[in-house]
């Protein structure tokens, strides 16, 4: 299969096209005994209630239950809001009418649904894939799957895109050609060497 015969690109979100990150509500020292991690909020990600996530912490956790609460409660000040120059390539490819576009995103349900509400630009894929509704994420294989199922995507005919290596791995494991994403302008240098045509 060469390159040029690419006709699907999949887009993580977070830290691809909308910019994320607990540091913009939490100082790097704020939780010292370090309760809310990256794994406890996958959890969540794969459809963990944050509603039981949060109790659970706090059962254990009583003296952080203000920080602790506010992981959720004041979730929305964690959106430093869209990677415009990522929105661009995203809308270029769009505008070539040559690729269809996926998401695959790690997200709990009801908080994507407000970035639904938030940014344009995710109704723009021709389809969507979220963990919080499937009850699993990346890197595990079977969520790269649904995707490639529900959509009849070829491995061979996709490119896949995620700021996580982990998750870039997994998708290479499956046969589809990724890129670890680190930023708008890297990204862009590498569509090109892959010939997808950004206008």
């Amino acid at each position: 299969m060469q390159k040029n015969d690419i006709n699907t690109i999949i887009f993580d979100l977070g830290g691809v096209l909308v910019d994320w990150n607990p540091k913009y509500l939490f100082d790097e020292n704020y939780f010292e005994n370090e309760d809310c991690t990256p794994d406890w909020n996958e959890e969540q990600d794969a459809g963990r209630s944050i509603v039981d996530a949060t109790q659970l912490l706090v059962a254990q956790h009583p003296e952080w239950e203000g920080p602790i609460r506010d992981f959720y409660g004041r979730w929305v000040e964690m959106l430093g809001g869209p990677i415009l120059d990522t929105v661009d390539i995203f809308k270029s490819i769009k505008n070539t009418g040559k690729y269809r576009t996926y998401a695959l995103t790690n997200w709990q349900a009801g908080l994507f649904d407000i970035a639904l509400c938030r940014y344009d630009f995710l109704h723009w894929f021709d389809g969507r894939v979220v963990s919080g509704v499937k009850q699993t994420r990346k890197p595990f294989p079977e969520f790269y799957k649904i995707l490639l199922e529900r959509y009849a995507v070829h491995p061979q005919e996709a490119i896949f895109i995620d700021d996580n290596m982990r998750n870039v791995q997994a998708a290479l494991e499956l046969g589809i050609d990724s890129i670890h994403f680190q930023s708008p302008q890297q990204l862009s240098l590498a569509l090109q060497e892959r010939n997808i045509l950004i206008d």
